[in-house]
């Protein structure tokens, strides 16, 4: 359905894609991979024509429909949701506003003089809209942000009122209701709970037509997509296969370029040397000018281009006492909107916890409790013995000081460390070269993470509080993270909607619901295993 023919593009003097090739064909899930920066969105642009390739064409099949969701959602104001989303249909979203305004004309006394008009048109516009199919259209765009977590009152509020992760999924809501013949989405599992993750997993898996998508959800794109495309070095490179498939077939393609590059350098180190031991003697001059010209001739093998991963390791944390927090009858409400009525729980030396529960079930404000960022109403929450706590939450983000550079972010906060071990820690969090002298007010949410992770972990607390810590972070960002949090000695107690970080950290789940808190040994892996469910808001018999 859309075919890039050999596009080259340049965006100052930095090469974007250099004669890159590949196919959108129709019915295929594809997955868009590459490092931060090697141009993933601007190929969203280019499909779109938002953007124009230097060079090359890309080619798209007559008559078909483009839907494209970015990060950049622009201003929503003066809507209900369900009006903003249904304006991606098109007309049907100018019939459905008047139809509303002409029910208000209808509602207001001051108007009675002109009721007949009114009514005559009320009767003009509704038939309209039920010629559009708008009822159909409504309940649909209200099921797509049912499954995206909206409440029936969100729907019908004012989208201005909405924060910016919110408004985000009313984007997606309204090219998801499009249902365009080639979907292009953007990071779409930014800003979802695991609820919605879970329902957009399987909307798109039943969706008929064309995705390319981009996700820092390992286990989300990994059972979506059946094709990846990745993006490195200006190159476009297939490949048949999920994300798992990919990350196995460039190790080994990795692995095989560097045996030949490997063969290849000892044979050319064997000819030379060659050439220069007898280059002297006129017995040899032929030989050495054939090899020498046999060595001009031969195509070099370039060393595989190897993602630059970045490692950190825990420094040894003191040692806390056997008991980390005990929570004792604790109460906790906002208004009226009780959260813990008499809450039990005590986390233990080494224990992995993970915070299961929908929206507002509490996860963040037992997190707050335990931090010490909120108080309860009754109760008591005792912080054990020799325990040193690191809090990492969001808000954490906006604490940074915009005019501080990353680097003088890290020497105020360890004032007697070296610049070299300062260095090494900003390296390790992915902070190299020039990025260590950007000021903190334009660093992305990524980087703001990362940072505020590169402060908590540098002098090792022995019990971390995280919520949300994967928020933000690249797919490899998230697996050094993974890979250094499975080496912690510690204790831990965190919310995630990252699948693959909950399966690969946790050891324990508390699961909050309505109806009660219970807490499950085992990792989450093992408590899907037994309640048959994903998340707390899903049951096994959910239909999609």
């Amino acid at each position: 359905m859309i075919r890039i023919d050999s596009i080259s593009k340049q965006n100052g003097h930095n090469l974007i894609f250099v004669e890159a090739s590949a196919a959108l064909n129709r019915g295929e899930k594809i997955g868009l991979v590459g490092p931060n920066g090697a141009g993933k969105t601007t190929l969203f642009r280019l499909v779109t024509g938002r953007e124009e390739p230097d060079e090359g064409v890309i080619s798209t099949d007559k008559g078909i429909t483009i839907g494209y969701f970015s990060q950049d959602v622009g201003e929503m104001a003066g809507k209900s949701a369900v009006a903003e989303v249904m304006e991606g249909a098109g007309p049907i979203s100018a019939v459905a506003a008047e139809l509303k305004s002409l029910e208000e004309a209808m509602a207001d006394p001051d108007r009675a003089d002109e009721m007949d008009e009114i009514i005559t048109r009320y009767g003009e516009v509704q038939a309209h809209f039920e010629k559009l199919d708008g009822y159909a259209q409504e309940a649909r765009a209200r099921e797509v942000l049912a499954g995206l977590s909206f409440s029936q009152e969100m729907m019908d509020g004012d989208v201005g009122a909405l924060s910016g992760g919110w408004k985000m999924r009313v984007a997606l809501a309204r090219i998801l209701l499009m249902r365009p013949d080639v979907m292009l989405l953007d990071e779409p599992s930014n800003h979802l709970d695991i609820e919605s993750l879970i329902w957009l997993e399987h909307f798109l898996k039943t969706y008929p037509g064309v995705l390319l998508m981009t996700s820092h959800d390992r286990e989300f794109m990994n059972r979506i997509v059946t094709k990846i495309i990745e993006i490195d070095g200006g190159e476009l490179t297939t490949y048949s296969g999920d994300y798992e498939f990919y990350e196995a077939q460039r190790a080994l393609n990795e692995k095989q370029q560097q045996a030949q590059f490997e063969r290849q350098q000892a044979m050319l180190a064997k000819e030379l040397k060659f050439i220069e031991r007898f280059k002297a003697r006129a017995s040899h001059a032929a030989q050495v000018q054939s090899r020498v010209k046999k060595l001009d001739k031969i195509e070099r093998v370039e060393p595989p281009k190897r993602r630059e991963a970045v490692e950190f390791e825990f420094a040894a944390a003191p040692r806390s006492g056997e008991d980390v927090v005990t929570i004792a009858g604790v109460a906790k409400a906002y208004g009226s909107r009780v959260i813990y009525d008499a809450l039990d729980f005590q986390i233990r030396r080494k224990e992995r916890w993970c915070i299961m529960g929908i929206n507002g079930a509490g996860k963040s404000t037992l997190l707050k409790l335990i931090a010490g960022a909120a108080e309860p109403d009754k109760g008591t929450v005792t912080v054990g013995a020799s325990v040193k706590m690191g809090y990492f939450a969001q808000h954490a983000m906006e604490l940074l000081e915009g005019e501080d550079t990353v680097f003088e972010s890290l020497q105020h906060a360890f004032p007697h460390a070296t610049q070299g071990s300062l260095r090494t820690l900003a390296g390790c969090f992915g902070f190299s070269g020039d990025d260590i002298e950007k000021k903190c007010r334009v660093l992305s949410g990524g980087e703001k993470a990362r940072l505020v992770m590169a402060r908590m972990l540098y002098d090792p607390p022995n019990f971390l509080v995280l919520d949300e810590p994967t928020n933000h972070l690249d797919l490899l960002t998230k697996e050094m993270l993974i890979k250094a949090l499975s080496g912690f000695e510690g204790t831990m107690l965190f919310v995630s909607h990252d699948r693959h970080f909950l399966a690969e950290l946790s050891n324990r789940v508390l699961e909050l619901t309505p109806e009660g808190i219970h807490q499950y040994g085992g990792g989450y892996t093992e408590y899907v295993s037994r309640v048959g469910y994903e998340a707390p808001g899903l049951h096994a018999d959910t239909v999609f």
